[in-house]
């Protein structure tokens, strides 16, 4: 890298970079030496920075999944805009999601697994109740994100080509229904 980069832009590269090799690679296989080569920096940066290979797992987990007001979305448009939300996320840089990075390390990891419950429960319960009701919520954000995280894994991860070949649109109106169904089950 030609120039000196701020202590901030120092910082994102060393997350992008940590982002991109944990999603690539877990945790167990990443290490603080890869990481630095893929910043372009002196390991002990890295060090510098976060500490520990833990904490920077850690901080590359920080997830915001940005969601809108599910409150204000009509009940027959929740599925789409769920679908949709999560799809451009995806599309703008998947190896730099955070999100992606736990869904590869929760399988290792416990630390990550307990990150993705923390954030589906801190974030995708709250968000929906808003749009559903809390009770409502409760029993429908684990199916919610059983068909979001599935197609996360099976799109970005696993690259299944009959998932990858269909663009966002398609991914929308396909997901759309099934997951219309999960939020508003039949009585019965």
């Amino acid at each position: 890298m030609t120039g000196r980069r701020s202590s901030d832009q120092t910082r994102a590269a060393i997350l992008r970079a940590a982002r991109e090799r944990f999603a690539a690679q877990g945790y167990e296989r990443t290490t603080i030496r890869t990481v630095a080569a893929d910043a372009e920096i002196d390991p002990s940066m890295v060090m510098r920075y976060f500490g520990s290979k833990e904490q920077l797992f850690d901080a590359a987990l920080a997830v915001d999944l940005r969601l809108p007001d599910l409150g204000s979305v009509p009940a027959g448009e929740l599925p789409a805009v769920l679908v949709r939300h999560f799809v451009e996320r995806w599309e703008g840089e998947p190896a730099d999601d955070a999100l992606l990075v736990l869904l590869r390390s929760a399988v290792t990891n416990e630390q990550a697994a307990a990150r993705m419950r923390e954030v589906f429960a801190a974030q995708v319960a709250p968000a929906l109740a808003a749009a559903l009701g809390p009770e409502r919520a409760a029993r429908t954000a684990g199916l919610v994100a059983t068909q979001l995280l599935g197609l996360a894994l099976t799109r970005y991860l696993l690259r299944l080509p009959a998932v990858t070949s269909l663009t966002p649109d398609e991914l929308v109106a396909g997901l759309s229904p099934a997951l219309s169904a999960t939020l508003n089950p039949p009585r019965g």
